[in-house]
Order: structure tokens, then sequence, then C-alpha cells
């Protein structure tokens, strides 16, 4: 009998942990905290030990195997707390080659010192690692899954007028993220559980970590820049300039080094989701971008930095495109990974040419998408993907133009290009 919660709304992911349960000995679910690793892996669990818990954690420390109930599959969660437990899980998996035995769950990742230290083992072929992110439109209800990524691959997309969902609503569903806590929240109150998740890294999280410590102020300052940096292409040494250009004196992020370490620990909490730029046969490839682009791993989380709310998004277009746009691409990442895919961007160098977003597939194949706030520009995301299809040499399977503020599914009988509003999107 699973340990599911009352309410609990179904994930995408979910279909993959009960396969991967029946593959492996043990499934490891990394995302950031409050995505919902802990309620997901309750529907799957028989028995669950949180490491959280003081007593379970030093008994554990004495040896995780008396923590072990053997009602499988055991939930342990967080438990990087105690990094022993990695190693003697794969053993007791390799023991009896018995399927589904443990669902571990955790928010940050082991620092150099403690891999070397306390993880002697990589848990290949024992232990599968699985990545889980905060809910895409789909998985949060907002989403009616009348398209999907699978229906353009295949052709078979059912075109029609449908509910054209207004800006004001696009704002909210951006400034409240995917956090599950968040879903059911006043429309008053969405900005208040990004916020405190944002203090709550700054004040404690970046020194979960025990290699070294930092300084909060300078991780708010980053923070921001980040947000500020949402969807671009920014290198470290740009993110330093824009600090500099900020703030003065004491507060100075002065180094590339300093930066890189501070993202480095926002990297160990899963909260960048950077999307790397697509390797191609296009024409000219040496003008081809390396960059990726950078994400938080929600843009709520940009929106909170920068203090953004619905009707600051509203006055000012430009930084509502660039917000969307992030909306977006962290659902077509969540699909993707659902399909067993890739999300990439692509950048002509020279020229400027890009696609927001490269859609790669498990068996090679691949889609060309642009992303856009309103239905005024449609045609200029349909002529920038007309340019993209005809320089490059492996032509996309298909072309989709993601909207926000559109009201019907549409597939443009000259060139094939789907237009989908992505309150429509599922994988």
């Amino acid at each position: 009998m699973s340990l599911e919660k009352e309410h609990y709304r179904k994930r995408l992911i979910d279909e993959k942990i009960s396969k991967y349960l029946k593959i492996f000995g043990a499934i490891s679910i990394q995302g950031p905290k409050w995505c919902g690793k802990t309620w997901t892996s309750l529907k799957h669990a028989n028995s669950v030990s949180y490491m959280t818990e003081r007593s379970l954690r030093d008994l554990a420390k004495v040896d995780p195997k008396y923590i072990f109930t053997k009602e499988n599959p055991q939930l342990i969660d967080e438990w990087q707390l105690v990094p022993s437990i990695w190693d003697t899980v794969r053993h007791e998996c390799d023991s009896d080659h018995k399927k589904g035995k443990f669902i571990l769950t955790g928010s940050t990742t082991l620092t150099k010192q403690e891999k070397e230290e306390e993880v002697f083992h990589s848990g290949t072929g024992r232990i599968a690692i699985m990545k889980m992110y905060p809910m895409s439109l789909y998985e949060s209800g907002d989403s009616t899954g009348d398209v999907s990524i699978q229906d353009m691959l295949e052709d078979r997309v059912e075109c029609g007028y449908i509910r054209k969902v207004e800006l004001d609503e696009i704002a909210k569903l951006i400034v409240r993220g995917g956090w599950p806590e968040n879903i059911d929240v006043e429309d008053d109150d969405i900005g208040i559980i990004p916020k405190s998740y944002i203090e709550s890294v700054v004040n404690n999280d970046i020194n979960e970590r025990k290699d070294r410590k930092r300084d909060l102020n300078k991780m708010r300052m980053l923070l921001r820049s980040l947000a500020r940096n949402e969807t671009t292409i920014a290198g470290n040494d740009t993110i330093v300039k824009d600090i500099e250009e900020y703030e003065n004196g004491d507060d100075l992020i002065a180094s590339r080094m300093t930066v890189a370490d501070y993202i480095s620990v926002l990297d160990s909490l899963y909260l960048t989701a950077n999307q790397d730029a697509f390797s191609i046969n296009y024409r000219s490839s040496q003008r081809v971008g390396k960059s990726p682009k950078r994400h938080l791993v929600d843009p709520s989380l940009a929106c909170a930095c920068l203090d953004l709310s619905v009707d600051k998004l509203l006055r000012d277009f430009k930084t509502f495109g660039l917000m969307f746009e992030a909306l977006v691409e962290r659902d077509l990442r969540i699909y993707m990974d659902f399909l067993d895919g890739h999300l990439y961007h692509f950048r002509d160098s020279t020229s400027g040419d890009e696609v927001d977003a490269i859609l790669e597939f498990r068996d090679g194949e691949y889609a060309a998408v642009e992303i856009k706030l309103s239905d005024g520009s449609v045609e200029e995301a349909k002529e920038s993907l007309k340019r993209f299809y005809n320089k490059v040499g492996k032509k996309p399977k298909f072309m989709c133009v993601i909207v926000g503020h559109y009201e019907a599914v549409v597939k443009d009988k000259e060139t094939g290009i789907y237009v989908i509003p992505i309150t429509s999107l599922k994988p």
C-alpha cells in the first residue's frame, strides 16, 4: 500500500518511476526543494525514512542498514545528509538483485570532498538517476493538453479554435510558478512562496555545503543578475559587469572565479536549468553559437528576485516576453525529459538568427520552436523558422510557434508550421 498524500496531483514522472522500479534495484530522484519529490515518491513507496529527523540521521551515520525497513519500496528522503547511504543501498541491491527496493530523494548535490570520502561506487546498473522539476502547466491543470509534442511529431494534430487565455492569466502563471504548494493559493498571494524560496536560499541553503561559507549579500546580488539575464546567453563576465553596474563597495563581486563558485552553489541546489546550444549540420558550422541560454529552474524565482508582480509584467512587455519564454522553456524541458529527449537552443553568431528552442528526440530527429507572447508576433516567428529551415542541412521533423495570447491551434498550409497556445500543450 502506497503512502500517497491526499489531493495528490499526478506528475509526468510518475510513469517513469513505476517503470524504473521494475528495472532497477533503486532510483534516485534529484531536483530543487519544494518541487514535489517527496510527495511523488510517497505515492510509490511502502515505507519512508526522513533523514531530516535527527534520531534517524544519527542512526544512519552509525550504519545505514539500521534504518532499512524491508517494506519496499522504501523512501529515504534527503539521503545526501548521510552520504554513506548511497553505497549501502547499492550493496543492498546487489545482495539479492530484487527490483524496486529503494527510492532516494535529494535536493543538494554532494561536494567533491564528500564524494571522494563517502561514495565509492557510482551505482551504475543498480541506482537509476532521475531529474524532477517544478510542475509544468499540464501537470498543474493550466494546460488542456489538446495538442501534444508527440502529435506534432506524428503529424496528427487536430486544429481548431480554443479559449484564448488573457495576458493577465499568463502573467499569474509566471509569477506563481510550478511549485505544488502554490497551485491553489489565492491570486493576490501567489508571489509569497517564490519570494520565501529565494530568502531561504540566501539565508540558509547556500551554506548547506560545508566546503566554505558564502556571503548572503553577494548571493542576493548574483541572483538578481541571473534574473535580469533570464533566457539570455550571458556569460560569467557579463554577470560580473552587470553587478558592477548596479552595486559597488564591499558588496561587489569582483572576480569571475567568485561568480563561478557562487553559481556552482545554485547548480548544487538544482536551481539552474541552462539550455545548451544545439550542434547541427548548419551551412557555416563555425558560425554556430556554443553558449548556453541561462535559466533559473522556474520563472517565478526570477520574478521574485526582481520583485515582479502581475501588474509590473503587464506594464513592461519586454520583460513579460522574456519571462514567458522562460515559462515555455521550463515546460518544454519537462516534456522532453518525459519523452527521453533533450531541450536545446540555436543561434547563428554572425547573423544573429536564432531558434528559441530545439527539441531533440531519442531517435535523433528534432523540431524547431519559436516562442512569442502574443499573436502579433506570430508572422515574425514563422519567418525566423523559415530562414533556419533554408540554411540547415538536416531538416527539422516539424516546426512550431508556441504562443501565450492566442485562440486557436493552427497548421500553416504553406510551410507546415504549427501555431500552438502553451495552455493547450502536453508531451
